[in-house]
């Protein structure tokens, strides 16, 4: 990054480090996606590098490569002619001032020059960050409606950096919250992943989302969850004894326990509970229950994911977790019926799944610690049963409809009863995975139908 912003400097162009990097060296948080902004125009920094590509240039932006090869994204200083929500009109500036006038917040409006170490800071970003306080450049109303994106940015900064937000900003943002619905699905969504994978605390900036209105308008799915203020029921995931907490707290909790490299899995954890307004019903003592709330909530979270343009992928996975949350076999299980969960669960979730249900233990009972021993049991032997690398599919068996052919069988839907048949057997005793066995089996299995000719067939002679 020094390397381009020295060449830069030489050739007459004066040129900053700018954005989030310099406010997280500043906070001395590790500082990555290092960003400049200079005054030299597109066409004149593509003359000075060698190694281009041109990621906008019409908004003034070229990437360079570094000596590091690292890919540095270089734009020219800008300043607005015309603000409105995300189209904006700007044109070419000379001066960073003008280029930082346009920042959101005064922590992000600041500058420093690689060459020199000077520090540009012409809205007091660096006394705010001292003062923990997040405050919008200029006018707040008018800086969330140039972009309501914003509202959203701002409630991340202020839960990742611990910042309260000024008067000023906290009145304009709770009254542009109606108009979050006219964003993407797209940025939403990124937004909320930000969230989850920026923060160990992401419950700061989530309660923040439901404090300002953002819930309501956005997730009303979790809105209902702040509403319902009830105590965990003994049919809900986090289980009972969870004494005035509510459900929110809960989830809130959950999220925080799993790290932020897992934010797909810290997604699940808040949606986890999404199920339980519709579930919940009174039991005999007068107190609630949420009995088959995973099955409700994994239907709510693959629809919210659904909203939000998710891949196939995300919410098919976030859903599979959010209904699988509460299935678990009994304890003093044998093997069998271990392998039968694995089954019904699928072998690619099983370690989410497990990560899954120690935070919501965890968030349980946060005094304590140590995970439920009759958790940890069950943990334990999942584990030593998965080590042995049972078959846990048809794919997995030692034979496929190719060697039922060769036992004189004709190709069709029996094929599929008989190697399921077949993997029923497996998992009772996984020794039986050999091809000698389950052909034996498979033999076992037609005759006792008594409707298939189990001959083998002569093969062909080669000519």
């Amino acid at each position: 990054m020094r390397d381009i912003a020295r060449r830069l400097e030489g050739a007459g162009f004066p040129t900053f480090a700018v954005g989030g990097a310099v406010r997280d060296a500043l906070l001395g948080l590790p500082a990555q996606d290092w960003d400049l902004a200079t005054r030299a125009r597109p066409q004149e920094v593509r003359r000075l590098f060698r190694r281009t590509v041109p990621i906008g240039i019409e908004h003034g932006t070229v990437g360079v490569h570094g000596k590091d090869g690292v890919l540095y994204e270089v734009t020219t200083f800008r300043r607005d002619v015309e603000t409105f929500g995300r189209h904006a009109t700007v044109e070419f500036a000379d001066s960073i001032e003008d280029d930082l006038s346009r920042r959101d917040f005064t922590i992000n409006a600041l500058a420093w020059d690689p060459a020199t170490g000077e520090l540009r800071d012409p809205y007091g970003g660096l006394d705010d960050l001292a003062a923990g306080v997040l405050r919008t450049v200029g006018g707040a109303e008018e800086r969330f409606a140039e972009d309501y994106l914003r509202v959203l940015r701002a409630l991340r900064f202020a839960g990742q950096f611990r910042l309260r937000i000024d008067g000023d900003s906290w009145s304009a943002l709770t009254g542009a919250t109606p108009q979050l619905a006219l964003l993407s699905a797209e940025r939403v969504r990124e937004e909320l992943l930000k969230v989850l994978s920026k923060s160990r605390c992401a419950s700061a900036a989530l309660s923040l989302y439901a404090a300002s209105g953002v819930l309501g308008a956005l997730y009303p799915e979790l809105e209902r969850l702040v509403e319902m203020a009830a105590e965990v029921g003994s049919g809900s995931g986090l289980g009972s004894g969870s004494g005035g907490d509510d459900v929110w707290a809960l989830t809130l909790r959950a999220v925080d326990v799993i790290p932020p490299s897992r934010p797909l899995l810290r997604l699940a954890a808040l949606l986890h509970a999404t199920g339980m307004p519709a579930a919940r019903t009174r039991d005999l003592r007068g107190g609630w229950r949420y009995t088959g709330h995973e099955q409700a909530g994994a239907r709510v979270a693959q629809e919210l994911l659904r909203r939000l343009k998710a891949s196939n992928a995300e919410i098919e996975r976030v859903g599979q977790l959010v209904r699988h949350q509460s299935d678990l076999f009994p304890p003093d299980s044998r093997s069998p019926v271990v392998r039968r969960w694995m089954l019904a669960v699928g072998r690619d979730l099983l370690d989410d799944l497990w990560r899954l249900r120690f935070a919501l233990a965890r968030a349980r009972d946060p005094a304590n610690a140590a995970l439920p021993p009759d958790l940890l049991e069950r943990w334990r032997m999942a584990r030593f049963i998965r080590r042995q690398h049972p078959p846990l599919s048809v794919a997995e068996l030692d034979i496929d409809g190719g060697d039922l052919k060769e036992l004189g069988l004709r190709p069709g839907p029996r094929f599929g009863e008989i190697l399921r048949a077949l993997l029923e057997q497996v998992l009772d005793d996984p020794a039986l995975n050999t091809r000698e066995k389950l052909l034996d089996l498979a033999r076992q299995i037609v005759d006792v139908s008594g409707n298939v000719d189990v001959q083998p067939q002569p093969r062909p002679r080669r000519p």
